[in-house]
C-alpha cells in the first residue's frame, strides 16, 4: 500500500502516531520508535504494510520511502511540505476519500520537477477547488455580496472580494479570471504569486 505522509504526532518513548493519505482513505497508524526503522516526515510518500494490534489503530511496518527527483532541493521540499501539512485538517473528518485527493499529490511532484514551487503548488491548489465546487467565477464579493467588476481581492478559500471590502491587495480582474477559468497563472507576477502562497497556507 502506498500513502502520502500527512501528519505526525509524537506519543511515548518517541513513538509516533502517523496520518496517511491513501488512494481511498486517510489511515491512522502506530510507529514504533526504532534504530532499524527508516526515517520518515511530512510530506513522504511511503510503501507500507499495516499490522492488526490489539489496540484502536494498527501498526505500521515494513515502510519504504518512494523518493522524488526533487526531494534534496530544500525550497521545494519546504514548500511541499507546508502544502502538504493543510491536508489533514481539510480531511481528518471524512471517512472515504476520493482518490482525487491521492492522484493530485502524484501529478504536483511529477510538476515540481521542472516548475517553479510556488506556481506550481498554486496550480495544483486551484484544481483542488475545482474539484470540490469552490472556485467562484460568480466573481460575488463575500461581504457585501454585490458583483466585482474590477479591483478584485481575495481571502482564504481564494474567495472573491472586493479589495474595498478587506483593503486586502488588489489584483487585475482579468488575472483572477485567468486563474479561475483557465488555471493559468502566467500573467500573474512573483509577487502576486507569493501573496496566493500566504492566503493558501492560512488553509485549505
Amino acid at each position: 500500500m502506498q500513502g502520502y505522509i500527512i501528519d505526525i504526532k509524537p506519543v511515548k518513548d518517541d513513538d509516533l502516531i502517523v496520518t496517511l493519505l491513501t488512494e481511498h482513505e486517510l489511515i491512522k497508524a502506530y510507529r514504533f520508535y526504532g534504530a532499524r526503522h527508516s526515517n520518515i516526515n511530512i510530506g513522504y510518500k511511503i510503501d507500507f504494510e499495516l499490522e492488526t494490534t490489539k489496540a484502536n489503530i494498527p501498526r505500521l511496518k515494513d515502510v519504504i520511502q518512494i523518493p522524488f527527483k526533487w526531494i534534496l532541493d530544500n525550497e521545494k521540499m519546504y514548500c511541499w511540505q507546508r502544502y502538504i501539512k493543510l491536508f489533514y485538517p481539510h480531511l481528518k473528518e471524512l471517512e472515504g476519500l476520493d482518490p482525487f485527493y491521492f492522484y493530485c499529490l502524484d501529478n504536483l511532484i511529477f510538476i515540481l520537477e521542472k516548475q517553479n514551487a510556488l506556481r506550481a503548488i498554486i496550480h495544483s491548489y486551484i484544481s483542488l477547488l475545482e474539484f470540490e465546487g469552490r472556485i467562484h467565477t460568480d466573481y460575488e464579493c463575500l461581504l457585501c455580496e454585490s458583483e466585482i467588476k474590477e479591483n478584485i481581492s481575495l481571502v482564504r478559500g481564494f474567495l472573491p472580494v472586493h479589495a474595498k471590502c478587506t483593503y486586502g491587495k488588489v489584483f487585475e480582474m482579468k488575472k483572477i479570471k485567468s486563474l479561475f477559468e483557465e488555471k493559468d497563472l502566467i500573467n500573474l507576477n512573483n509577487q502576486e504569486i507569493e501573496y496566493l502562497w500566504d492566503i493558501l497556507l492560512q488553509g485549505l
